[in-house]
């Protein structure tokens, strides 16, 4: 790979006032949402003990965040990424104080909290695809991949250091009983945190000055959100490199995820020495001590290609199959933490790339549409693909999952890299190639 001597420097990005405005209080709220991560299945296990509810539980906050996704998009475009974020800051504010009160009280219930629950994962549907669509609003577009890399990276950093103080506050507060509820005042503090956080980071982005970005077509302004959602697929849809790379990496996140969420445990639970959570906590902790390092080297080195950027994803994911490959074979869990150091540094790298890519390539009128498709085919495909994994697991070996995982992500690469435009696919924000 040789990097590309026309990429921009980062040099005046943290002297930009508007991005040090937005990247202050998304720290915050990075953090605010681990507490709420951390505290919110410790909640419900005290509460019944039964990891079906929490299973339920989590299940009503995620299913609302893939359903409503793509409307949130539509919603986006129509309103702006700044003000639908806005919105769902203030939302989020409202219900996690009520949530906080509830539990400090002893008042919380499952019922309670499943309302709760369920607008915090609805309001999420349309703060993702609000976020990542403010950047191109806020940064220069020469300085968009720094930018993105810097987002990135801290959002990873953030689930290092944020379960570490969320379980810190809930210890110090609490009152040392870890067998019933009575740890309220600590989860209630945590819930407090966060609510907080969103708080802040509402005032922070009313500080910040978006971009004018040029009008063009496919504007939602005006439609019924059902109309502007179709409409977005339907153009998305349209541009060929766009739906094949849609295409791809659903076929992607289908082969890896579910590995990664149900046979990884499994996996360290098997392994001698450190094993069970602590053992899966030190593999997780790996891949993303890799991601948050190739998440760096792509906001420091943005033009680092090997001949342009589809190849380099090709590669990159060519090269993470065959580092999945032998995951189930290993003896010692040094074994799997290298492995997945060096999975994460290269997924971590591609990450920041085809965000970039993708902001650049959509039409600022359509952004919102497309990121909530992009974030969809992520987090909608990964409980697919977790429950194959789990069927499939029933009938065959753990080194056998691995390696049918792996070797089914290298021969999609093959498959792609021989009939698809993928490797044709530059870092220009080219016009759309329409296909039908």
């Amino acid at each position: 790979m040789t990097p590309n001597p026309s990429s921009p420097p980062r040099a005046g990005l943290f002297k930009d006032r508007n991005f040090k405005w937005m990247l202050s209080g998304s720290i915050v709220s990075m953090m605010g949402d681990q507490f709420t991560l951390i505290a919110l299945p410790w909640l419900v296990l005290m509460m019944t003990g039964d990891t079906l509810v929490l299973g339920l539980m989590l299940g009503i906050m995620s299913v609302p965040r893939a359903v409503f996704m793509l409307v949130g998009g539509a919603v986006v475009d129509r309103y702006s990424p700044k003000r639908v974020l806005m919105w769902t800051k203030h939302v989020s504010t409202v219900l996690l104080l009520a949530l906080a009160a509830l539990v400090y009280t002893g008042r919380v219930t499952t019922g309670s909290l499943s309302v709760l629950a369920f607008g915090l994962g609805l309001a999420m549907a349309f703060s993702i695809p609000s976020a990542t669509s403010m950047l191109p609003r806020v940064v220069a577009p020469q300085q968009l991949q720094a930018a993105n890399g810097v987002v990135l990276g801290l959002r990873q950093l953030s689930m290092f250091a944020g379960p570490l103080l969320a379980g810190g506050l809930i210890a110090a507060f609490g009152d040392g009983h870890a067998d019933r509820v009575s740890d309220h005042r600590g989860l209630s503090f945590a819930f407090l945190f966060d609510a907080f956080s969103f708080a802040f980071s509402a005032w922070t982005l009313a500080k910040v000055q978006t971009r004018e970005l040029p009008s063009t077509a496919g504007s939602a302004a005006g439609q019924a959100v059902l109309k502007a959602v179709w409409q977005g697929l339907k153009w998305c849809w349209s541009d060929l490199d766009l739906r094949t790379c849609f295409l791809y990496w659903s076929a992607v996140a289908l082969l890896i995820t579910g590995p990664i969420q149900i046979a990884l445990p499994v996996l360290a639970s098997r392994l001698p020495g450190e094993s069970g959570a602590a053992g899966f906590g030190l593999l997780m902790g790996a891949h993303g001590a890799g991601t948050l390092l190739g998440m760096a080297v792509a906001g420091a080195r943005p033009g680092v290609r090997a001949r342009n950027l589809g190849t380099t994803l090709l590669l990159v994911d060519g090269i993470v199959g065959l580092l999945f490959i032998p995951m189930g074979s290993i003896t010692a869990l040094w074994q799997g933490a290298a492995l997945l150091l060096t999975i994460g540094l290269l997924s971590g790298f591609m990450h920041v790339a085809v965000f970039t890519w993708i902001q650049r390539r959509v039409p600022p009128a359509m952004l919102g549409r497309a990121m909530s498709i992009f974030m969809f085919i992520f987090m909608g495909l990964a409980p697919i693909s977790a429950a194959v994994t789990g069927w499939v697991m029933r009938a065959v070996t753990l080194t056998q999952v691995f390696a049918i995982s792996g070797g089914s992500l290298v021969a999609a690469v093959v498959l792609a890299m021989a009939t698809s435009r993928i490797r044709n696919i530059s870092d220009a924000p080219t016009a759309p190639v329409s296909g039908g």
